[in-house]
């Protein structure tokens, strides 16, 4: 009989955050594939089964993306139950969507248990509302991993630079710079406020403030390193130290 495979979503960090039916889920497993954002707390906890460190550490990849779709696939012709464990929720910036569509044309059931995504839940633990009545009606949420100066964006940073939104950028630290640049040459005012916050919800956790044309200096000045989320907007003024 062919086996089954959970993407599970872990959350934005600790046991605390993880919901009871990944929990259960990941007690059921037979192999868990999973990424390092799910932090050690939840990494540590894992139960005695075949496990598959599949992360990506500084951008050295310990797994292609195909490499980790054929052990999913080979695994459940196995038979076996398989949880591909990721960070936040799988669907979000996850390649949940891609996994999902690769388990389906392989016959193989896939069953989604969703996270509570790193992009609304480290800001709000920092004091950071991604909308505010006051100050943001609307929340965009981008990859930071696309290069914004390429001459083919999936992104449309003309329309980013005039909302009056809210933006959430996930994996966006290396590109920091270029972002910047680009919101401002796209006409987004140079004084809105941004925040990066580092390691969300972890013992080092550390919070970087300032302003779309000094960010990134301050946060080359403060060895700010991946992960991180990006902050951009009016609701970055409500961040208290």
């Amino acid at each position: 009989m062919t086996g089954k495979v959970y993407l599970v979503g872990s959350g934005p960090g600790g046991l605390g955050l993880m919901t009871f039916r990944a929990r259960e889920v990941i007690d059921l497993a037979d192999v868990i594939l999973y990424d390092q954002l799910p932090g050690d707390e939840i990494i540590a906890s894992l139960p005695d089964v075949e496990k598959i460190d599949v992360g990506k550490y500084g951008g050295s990849h310990t797994k292609e993306q195909n490499e980790i779709e054929n052990l999913m696939v080979k695994f459940a012709k196995e038979g076996k139950t398989v949880v591909r464990l990721k960070g936040g929720d799988p669907f979000l910036f996850g390649r949940g969507g891609e996994e999902m569509e690769i388990l389906r044309d392989n016959g193989i059931e896939v069953v989604m248990v969703p996270g509570i995504t790193s992009g609304i839940a480290v800001p709000e633990c920092v004091g950071i509302p991604v909308t505010h009545r006051d100050f943001a009606s609307q929340v965009t949420f981008l990859t930071g991993h696309e290069d914004p100066t390429k001459e083919e964006s999936a992104i449309d940073w003309k329309w980013l630079a005039g909302t009056k939104g809210t933006l959430v950028i996930l994996m966006g630290v290396k590109n920091l710079p270029k972002i910047s640049r680009f919101l401002v040459e796209n006409g987004m005012n140079g004084d809105r406020p941004v925040a990066i916050i580092e390691r969300g919800l972890r013992p080092d956790q550390r919070v970087t403030t300032g302003t779309l044309e000094n960010i990134s200096e301050k946060a080359r000045v403060r060895g700010v390193k991946p992960p991180a989320i990006i902050v951009i907007g009016d609701v970055v003024s409500l961040y208290r130290e």
